[in-house]
């Protein structure tokens, strides 16, 4: 068995921007980027054409809404604004380290996370003080594929050397974690199960 868990919501909670397109807007003009009137609201519209389930980088996005209005962002200001604005006070979960444990008695643990900021999800585990926890780290900026689309759980799982079916993922969200289902590989979802408990309900997992 191998054991991959979600990251925000299931082992942290982390303080992002209420308002992420005006925080993006605040960190670029910080940097001396034009931020175009309507920045908000191009910032909502699809401006990169990408495959069902595939993660678009959020300075991808950024830099193409500003293109999109004629704004120049030199010296790789629009992932630079990103990071800046997108830099969290962390806290970790009860049970979390506990969990990570028991899954670790029974073979390697992966995190596999959906997150479109680099250095976000490192950053993140750095803070919580889990950096070094896992045998393997896939987010979605990383892999190009956003859970819950077969092909993120799939990564983990092969960082992790075992085929989708021996893999059980434990995440908050049945829409993207639950989405490991259909990869072949089975959920827990803390919701119902609790981290503090997990390592009773692995004893259970075939």
């Amino acid at each position: 068995m191998a054991v991959s868990f979600d990251l925000f919501g299931t082992l942290v909670v982390a303080e992002t921007p209420d308002d992420p397109a005006a925080a993006v807007a605040e960190a670029l003009a910080e940097r001396g980027v034009s931020v175009p009137p309507d920045f908000e609201d191009a910032y909502c519209e699809v401006h990169v054409d990408a495959p069902a389930g595939a993660e678009v980088p959020l300075p991808a996005h950024v830099a193409a809404v500003l293109s999109a209005r004629g704004v120049d962002a030199p010296n790789n200001a629009a992932r630079r604004a990103v990071v800046a604005a997108f830099d969290p006070t962390v806290s970790r979960r009860e049970g979390a380290r506990s969990a990570i444990d028991a899954a670790a008695e029974r073979g390697p643990v992966g995190l596999c996370s959906n997150c479109s900021v680099p250095e976000l999800v490192g950053r993140t585990l750095v803070r919580a003080e889990l950096r070094g926890a896992f045998d393997a780290v896939v987010s979605s900026v990383g892999c190009g594929w956003r859970k819950p689309d077969p092909r993120a759980f799939e990564t983990v799982a092969g960082r992790l050397n075992v085929d989708t079916e021996s893999l059980v993922h434990v995440g908050d969200d049945p829409d993207t974690d639950g989405g490991v289902q259909a990869a072949g590989g089975r959920f827990l979802n803390i919701e119902n199960v609790g981290l503090p408990e997990l390592d009773s309900h692995l004893e259970s997992v075939p």
